[in-house]
């Protein structure tokens, strides 16, 4: 969701930023689409082809969290074309009317869409309106096989119970949990685990949530949402809660390395959370013919599957699956067969007085007090 903070974590997309993304001056007399992303979360080779094939400059910028880019939508003037939400966040976003809605007539690709993603994503989007899915996951356990098997070599590690039990948590004190630091990912996740509805609203639920937080706090050595991945991939930590795409990257950079480190994703066996990053033109959108173009051009299956190939991220375009690399489908942790789909969930939007009452206890639970 990925959702909260990724940073753009590899020399290789730094490089290739360098050399195919282009401020947003550089070209004013030329067409442009202005894009705003979370970092590291396309191929950098996806933009330059586009621009070879339109002649339309990519200006890409990223943004490290939902409420950075919430911030700049609310404020107005934002200042590009495309943008990409979490559902949740565009589901209030689509209320506070930030977004316009897409001229699907100028995305003729859209017909390539996943029924069953996107009956999921007309939760925030009724009718599928504003926005195109751009990828989707889940939220789970990432963890060093070595280091967990060398401290609990039965660790259960398809559930939850190996970080939300204590007494299995504190075994893993001396290398180190990592935690998304994303009260929207993680709150839901442990009141699923509690037996409670992920979408509550009722104060004494969230309560529960947070006095297990805190009882298994002594043994998180981070709340952060993009660290965990180097620090799985290079041996640093045990094991993280996060998101399935980051983690398997975390897997892939650990093999490309040749470091000895084995990285491992598992859906949790309760269910977890299933999150989407939905891209959006907002209504204050100066190029709107380009992001429409731009939109377009990521929907073909070809380059949708590209994709997903190098994230290693599900994507809501049923066509693109022909093109998809058997190690991505045919990975139950990016997508999982029909029995533990049926088990993920989706959260819905807090209103005010919910998102208050998280936002306080989220500050308790990360500061430990």
């Amino acid at each position: 969701m990925l959702t909260v903070g990724k940073v753009v974590r590899c020399a290789a997309c730094l490089i290739a930023s360098a050399v195919t993304l282009v401020s947003a001056g550089a070209y004013a007399e030329d067409r442009v689409v202005k894009v705003y992303n979370w970092s590291d979360y396309i191929d950098p080779q996806i933009l330059t082809d586009f621009t070879k094939e339109t002649g339309i400059k990519v200006v890409y910028d990223v943004f490290d969290s939902n409420e950075v880019l919430e911030t700049k939508l609310l404020a107005g003037g934002s200042g590009y074309d495309v943008v990409v939400p979490t559902g949740s966040f565009l589901s209030r976003q689509i209320k506070a009317g930030v977004f316009q809605k897409l001229d699907k007539s100028k995305i003729p690709n859209f017909a390539n869409a996943w029924p069953e993603v996107y009956n999921r994503v007309a939760q925030y989007d009724p009718g599928n309106q504003y926005a195109m899915n751009w990828m989707w996951g889940t939220t789970g356990v990432g963890y060093n096989e070595a280091k967990v098997k060398e401290r609990m070599p039965d660790a259960p590690v398809d559930s939850l119970d190996i970080i939300l039990k204590p007494e299995n948590a504190a075994k893993f004190k001396d290398c180190g949990i990592y935690v998304l630091d994303s009260p929207e990912d993680i709150l839901p996740v442990v009141l699923n685990y509690l037996g409670l509805d992920p979408n509550t609203t009722k104060e004494e639920d969230f309560k529960k949530a947070e006095d297990l937080m805190m009882k298994i706090r002594p043994y998180i050595k981070k709340f952060h949402s993009s660290e965990y991945i180097n620090a799985l991939a290079n041996g640093d930590i045990c094991m993280a809660l996060g998101w399935s795409g980051d983690i398997l990257q975390a897997g892939t950079r650990a093999t490309d390395a040749k470091n000895g480190q084995v990285v491992k994703y598992h859906i949790p066996k309760e269910g977890t959370q299933m999150w989407f990053d939905m891209m959006a033109i907002p209504a204050d959108a100066k190029d709107v013919e380009e992001a429409h173009i731009f939109l377009n051009y990521l929907n073909r299956p070809e380059v949708m599957a590209k994709a997903s190939n190098f994230i290693q991220y599900a994507n809501g375009n049923l066509a693109s699956q022909k093109d998809i690399d058997e190690s991505v489908l045919k990975n139950p942790a990016v997508y999982p067969d029909p029995e533990t789909f049926k088990k993920l969930y989706v959260k819905t939007a807090w209103d005010n007085k919910t998102q208050r009452i998280v936002t306080r206890m989220w500050t308790r639970i990360t500061t430990g007090q």
